[in-house]
């Protein structure tokens, strides 16, 4: 069995915190970034880092990273590098992995993750560009989806579910 050496919790936090930083200054390098996670006593490798910014779906523009729940206050325009197939294959593995259920209730669908985890679910929502999705709001363990009618809703709460029994099936062989 392959030991990870970090904990969920320890990525959740980490990610946080360069989400953090991306917000509060302008971070124009990775180089620049991992200086900044150090002076904040965070030890991350270059290829972890890389991963995290990957993981977290954010864009490099002319003015810094941005998250992609930043994008619309962006000084600059940002274009979506990930072709859609990869951004939805990022979607569907972070339901997997994070996804404990999704439930929809007329036009929104409420998922529930562990703690720390929701941020990057409703990140790789957002990033998706789902049919008839408005918008995503991320807290800490609960994600509220906003769609645009309660029969899209409940057919995006089905196919969360669908996917989330997939990855529990998968990781029982």
């Amino acid at each position: 069995m392959m030991m990870h050496k970090h904990s969920q919790g320890d990525v959740m936090r980490r990610r946080d915190e360069i989400l953090s930083i991306v917000r509060e200054i302008s971070v124009h390098s990775q180089d620049q970034l991992l200086a900044v996670l150090r002076k904040r006593g965070l030890e991350v490798t270059q290829p972890t880092l890389s991963r995290d910014l990957k993981e977290l779906g954010l864009a490099k523009t002319p003015s810094g990273y941005v998250a992609p729940q930043d994008m619309a206050a962006a000084p600059s325009p940002v274009i979506s590098f990930a072709p859609r197939e990869l951004r939805e294959e990022r979607l569907n593995q972070l339901l997997r992995d994070s996804v404990l259920s999704a439930e929809a209730g007329g036009n929104l669908v409420v998922i529930r993750t562990p703690a720390a985890a929701a941020q990057p679910v409703a990140s790789a929502l957002d990033a998706a560009a789902l049919t008839d999705v408005i918008g995503t709001i991320g807290g800490d363990d609960t994600i509220f989806v906003a769609l645009r009618h309660a029969a899209s809703a409940t057919a995006l709460a089905r196919r969360i579910q669908g996917i989330v029994s997939l990855g529990r099936r998968a990781s029982r062989s």
